[in-house]
């Protein structure tokens, strides 16, 4: 189930970006990142993968997929029909490849 959740950084950069939809997971971190359940100084909210996807989806017009170009062998590809289309390097496994895209989504946002 852990792989459905975003991991720490990007769920502190989504939050950054203003997303706050309603989950169903909270991490909690402390100053230096750790996880600390139910304590701590911060209160991040880890999204499934599918949430983000689909704020940025609704909120940015960004639509996505992850496809295998070969076996073993993955891209990501963004589109936006008022902006260019991005696609990925290859990478090993379809989970590097939808990291990868959420993390350009965001860097494709905050530089707007």
């Amino acid at each position: 189930m852990k792989k459905e959740f975003a991991p720490y950084e990007p769920s502190l950069a989504l939050k950054e970006l203003g997303f706050d939809e309603p989950n169903y997971f909270l991490k909690w971190y402390d100053s230096k990142g750790d996880i600390r359940e139910g304590l701590g100084l911060g209160e991040v909210k880890a999204p499934l993968y599918q949430q983000a996807f689909r704020w940025f989806r609704e909120k940015y017009g960004y639509t996505q997929y992850v496809r295998e170009v070969k076996k073993d062998m993955y891209r990501f590809c963004i589109e936006n029909f008022d902006e260019k289309s991005y696609n990925s390097e290859i990478y090993n496994s379809y989970e590097e490849a939808e990291l990868a895209c959420l993390i350009k989504l965001i860097e494709i946002v905050k530089n707007k």
